[in-house]
């Protein structure tokens, strides 16, 4: 029963990383070399992540740095970038490739507050689909006669106190999320 709940509360926190992930990329006011993580550059051929192409950097609050290691790659990370869907433009000056970060719109913030929310609800589907595998797992379990009926149901309620908590969690990564974007 203890292993169901430990699979349970490891895939229930691998959820809750993947929301922090998708949350890392939602863009705020605030340059962050995280907003270009998803960003593959056709390199020769073959998408490549920016970092390995390139050093990232955010020199202040509003501007990111991008330094090819290979000149020839410029052009390429200009196109990607143009390409990823952020809205942002870069602007190349033959030795660094500069992002000014615009203030964000009350529009784009509106935008990126649905966006996080889609995120969320997502998460929370998963919680609840671990929830579920688990629950099957303890029946088979008493119907393998491993674990007898009160047992099943400790586990279930174990269970279900594990899924409200990563609910909140998940809430609570939203909504402080939300606070970020929100802020001017």
């Amino acid at each position: 029963m203890q292993a169901v709940l430990k699979d349970a509360e490891d895939r229930m926190k691998k959820v809750l990383a993947t929301l922090e992930k998708e949350f890392s990329r939602l863009r705020t006011g605030r340059a962050s070399s995280a907003l270009l993580e998803g960003v593959r550059v056709d390199y020769y051929g073959t998408p490549t992540q920016l970092d390995q192409l390139a050093s990232v950097a955010t020199p202040d609050s509003r501007t990111i740095t991008i330094q090819p290691w290979d000149r020839k790659a410029f052009a390429d990370i200009e196109k990607a970038i143009m390409k990823s869907g952020l809205g942002l433009t870069p602007v190349n000056d033959g030795k660094v490739i500069r992002i000014s970060i615009p203030p964000l719109t009350e529009d784009r913030r509106k935008e990126l507050v649905k966006m996080g929310k889609k995120h969320t609800e997502e998460a929370k589907v998963a919680v609840r689909n671990i929830r579920r595998d688990a629950n099957e797992a303890l029946k088979k379990k008493k119907s393998d006669k491993k674990i007898n009926e009160d047992d099943q149901h400790k586990g279930q309620e174990d269970v279900q106190k594990l899924t409200d908590n990563y609910i909140v969690k998940t809430d609570e990564a939203f909504s402080k999320k939300e606070k970020e974007i929100m802020e001017i």
